[in-house]
């Protein structure tokens, strides 16, 4: 995986609920396009620029959440891949200077995937007296494709656990296999 839209795993009960949280960043070049100021043309009053951090990245940061706890139920021996969005819903947006916490919650886990319900909170840290606020609910679905794509000729290597989530796992305290 090339990007990571988590930066750290804070709590993970194997097999059941993994937390990780997301800081957004104004540095994150995605935000600069979404949405970009726009000048005053043709009648059109100027905007200013409304940098908020797409919905289809908040879904791929519980994807990766909710991967990890899938992949890490069985040490990571399958090559675990995002099936099906079940559900997306959000509340509000999400701006820099925000933090994202996301708890992904297994379902139900067997040989050929797994389902997860996914809780998305966001956490002001200007202001730590504050609860997190629940913003968005997310359930997804896993297939593990070498028990799912017969016939098909995949690597033998985790192609989809490679050295960028080790290197998160290992920081956030995980214990790596291999």
């Amino acid at each position: 995986m090339r990007w990571m839209w988590i930066d750290r795993i804070v709590e993970l009960e194997p097999r059941r609920r993994l937390v990780a949280i997301k800081n957004i960043s104004l540095a994150e070049e995605h935000l600069h396009d979404h949405f970009a100021a726009r000048p005053a043309l043709d009648g059109r009053p100027a905007r200013p620029a409304l940098p908020i951090m797409p919905a289809s990245l908040i879904i791929e940061g519980m994807a990766q959440t909710a991967g990890i706890l899938v992949g890490h139920a069985e040490e990571f021996r399958e090559k675990v891949i995002l099936a099906k969005i079940g559900r997306a819903e959000f509340d509000r947006d999400v701006t820099p200077g925000l933090t994202l916490r996301y708890t992904a919650t297994i379902q139900q886990i067997d040989k050929v995937g797994a389902s997860t319900a996914g809780l998305v909170e966001l956490l002001d840290l200007s202001d730590p007296a504050r609860a997190a606020a629940e913003i968005g609910r997310i359930d997804l679905m896993f297939s593990h494709i070498d028990q799912n794509m017969a016939g098909l000729d995949f690597p033998e290597h985790n192609f989809v656990f490679g050295e960028g989530f080790k290197t998160l796992l290992r920081m956030s305290g995980i214990a790596v296999p291999g």
